[in-house]
């Protein structure tokens, strides 16, 4: 349970915890395939999709995979689990298509912004994110964010993705922080918590996709319930 009194910056994530990726996600494929008169099940689609991408962005993030080979196999590998023909030639420019459009929506999960106004008078918030620089840039100024954030700490700007200790290193120097008065808040075991306890940061895991339970730090499944924490 993280020490409230111990407490000074709080770091979150950005996608999957703050910024409702999969509907906007699924907002920007409509949209997309909508112009580019792809007629297939989106629902079929979609659900394909959000398995297919946990996963590539997971060997992105394990360095084994480029983040040219991330916006590509996604794709691809989604429209063959659906047995979806489609046009090669036509994948560079959905995928361009898709981060073009994605950072226009602005859904964020139910309380975002009530836990936000409470902490913003207490703590120093800041966020951690593996996305690409412009887009989640992006994504904090469209979805009425970017008041909140004293920094926003990006992979592809530090140059090391979560759960590497470097990026969480390199926020906390920046923030003028410690580890043991920081607490970490994310939808990834893996990248979010323990990548945050490894250096000794406190933890909270917003289990926003269901991820298996365990005694690491506090599980909440709504925003709502950190304010208890906090």
């Amino acid at each position: 349970m993280p020490d409230k009194n111990q407490i000074s910056n709080v770091f979150f994530d950005l996608d999957y915890t703050l910024w409702d990726f999969k509907k906007n996600s699924d907002l920007t494929f409509e949209k997309i395939f909508d112009q580019l008169k792809i007629n297939l099940n989106l629902s079929r689609f979609l659900a394909a999709y959000e398995v297919i991408n946990l996963y590539y962005w997971k060997l992105y993030r394990e360095n084994k995979i480029s983040q040219k080979e991330l916006r590509h196999k996604r794709l691809t590998k989604t429209f063959e689990a659906i047995d979806f023909a489609y046009d090669p030639n036509k994948i560079e420019l959905i995928s361009d298509l898709y981060i073009l459009n994605l950072s226009t929506f602005s859904n964020l999960f139910e309380g975002a912004i009530t836990l936000l106004d409470g902490l913003k008078s207490k703590y120093h918030l800041h966020i951690i994110t593996n996305g690409f620089e412009e887009i989640q840039n992006h994504k904090i100024k469209n979805s009425g964010l970017s008041s909140y954030f004293e920094n926003v700490f990006t992979a592809e700007k530090v140059g090391y993705k979560k759960p590497n200790p470097i990026i969480f290193e390199y926020a906390l120097d920046h923030s003028q922080a410690n580890a043991q008065s920081s607490v970490m808040i994310g939808d990834s075991l893996d990248a979010d918590v323990m990548g945050a306890i490894n250096v000794g940061m406190q933890a909270i895991h917003f289990n926003s996709h269901n991820e298996p339970l365990h005694d690491h730090c506090p599980i909440v499944n709504h925003l709502d319930e950190i304010s208890a924490l906090l």
